[in-house]
């Protein structure tokens, strides 16, 4: 695995511009691709509290990658199954140039891509796809398009379009498009998939009734058909595993904020049915490859199946090679750590929630799971300092939060912040004994 050299950097000493102070403007660049819509406060102290907020999440930042760094084997090579570029009626924003500067920096080498729910996604997601096939040439191979489609709006018309403009790919989104698995007019786009040897990547996280029992029918009806259940199938997971497991041809991508779903697939599904995916820009690094290779490894997968999970299955699926036959799984069937981290877990559990909707941590939960890093009688002294740190960069960034302002400002902080809480979680969850 390569990483770049933070990008910005001291001309006059040639050092990381990290060792010296920074601009308000120079650190909400580098805290997050949609991090740097936040604004400064009007008053004195409260900037001062945001931006040294922000200065602190970024050095810890900066650590962690280092620390992925050394945790990846060398010459690793990555394939990022699901990301998106645009601009969705939810406010995110996937940016190009972000995209590609995320793929140089943590040596990914290509993704899967294809627009967000966007606000000109009528007729049937026109401009999106043909802005998603610009970006793919664009960058020379590195994001391989896919095809958005819309049930409701000639889907097998927009799909053949772009398939034959070069679209590797079909993405369907069942929540945010309003049907349900069992919709006829799923049948052609499965069927068209098989006979144009394109994957199909379908929405699996939350958000949606059980999908698994109309979902395994499809499969079984157009079984030329790839399919990459998205989110590792949450929404459905057990039953899902239990209708595709074993199945050639079938993938479950990881693009999970909880490193306790992936373990739970591990268990379900062999490593052969696993892809690795960030779901960027929801998903961010190094969080999102963090929790990829720590779950893997704790689930007792080989080096050689960690690597299939991070590139090996996608570049099959992107090559169109015939997809191998799935083995048995590989995880365990009772988790087991130690106290301190159990609860830690359980108090950055309850944190989220609060930070998601944007209210201060009145019941103090992150301060319960910093006394908890206290515990050093397991023998975690350094895992429990890691997780210190980010805490205590969250509770600052959690603290400056704004009370009020642009509610896309408030977001982006909220998001920052996440970040911080969710590395401290990975890390919590995949320390064991």
């Amino acid at each position: 695995m390569r990483f770049m050299e933070p990008p910005i950097r001291d001309e006059g000493r040639g050092s990381p511009c990290y060792l010296r102070p920074r601009s308000a403007e120079s650190v909400l660049s580098e805290v997050g691709a949609n991090s740097a819509r936040i604004r400064e406060p009007k008053y004195p102290a409260a900037r001062f509290r945001l931006v040294e907020a922000l200065e602190r999440a970024r050095q810890v930042g900066a650590e962690w990658d280092e620390r992925l760094r050394v945790d990846f084997p060398a010459e690793l090579d990555i394939f990022d199954a699901h990301t998106h570029l645009g601009t969705d009626i939810d406010g995110m924003v996937g940016i190009y140039d972000d995209l590609i500067r995320g793929m140089e920096k943590y040596g990914i080498s290509r993704c899967n891509m294809f627009c967000l729910d966007e606000p000109d996604r009528h007729p049937g997601f026109r401009a999106g796809n043909d802005r998603s096939l610009a970006f793919a040439e664009r960058s020379g191979g590195k994001l391989i398009p896919f095809v958005r489609l819309d049930l409701a709006e000639d889907p097998i018309d927009e799909a053949t379009r772009c398939l034959d403009l070069g679209a590797k790919g079909i993405k369907l989104h069942p929540r945010a498009q309003k049907f349900l698995l069992n919709d006829e007019r799923l049948s052609p786009i499965f069927e068209l998939a098989g006979d144009r040897n394109v994957p199909i990547l379908i929405h699996g996280g939350r958000g949606l009734p059980p999908i698994a029992d109309d979902l395994v029918r499809l499969v079984d009806r157009y079984p030329k058909a790839q399919l990459i259940v998205a989110h590792a199938g949450i929404a459905d997971m057990a039953a899902l595993a239990a209708g595709l497991g074993g199945k050639a041809g079938v993938f479950f991508d990881t693009s999970v904020w909880s490193p306790v779903d992936l373990l739970g697939l591990y268990r379900l599904v062999g490593p052969e049915q696993v892809v690795y995916a960030s779901d960027y820009p929801y998903g961010q690094q190094p969080a999102s490859l963090l929790v990829s290779l720590r779950t893997a490894r704790l689930a007792g997968l080989s080096e050689e199946q960690v690597r299939d999970v991070l590139a090996g299955n996608a570049n099959r699926i992107a090559a169109g090679e015939t997809p191998r036959e799935p083995s048995a799984p590989k995880g365990m069937e009772i988790f087991s750590q130690p106290m301190s981290f159990a609860r830690i877990h359980q108090y950055l559990s309850m944190a989220t929630p609060l930070l998601w909707t944007r209210q201060p941590d009145r019941v103090g939960v992150l301060g319960l799971a910093l006394n908890a890093t206290h515990d050093r009688a397991n023998g975690h002294k350094d895992e429990l300092e890691q997780i210190r740190e980010l805490l205590l960069g969250a509770q600052a960034m959690w603290r400056a939060l704004p009370e009020e302002g642009d509610e896309k400002d408030r977001m982006a902080h909220t998001r920052a912040t996440f970040r911080l809480i969710h590395l401290a979680d990975i890390v919590a969850v995949t320390t064991t004994a």
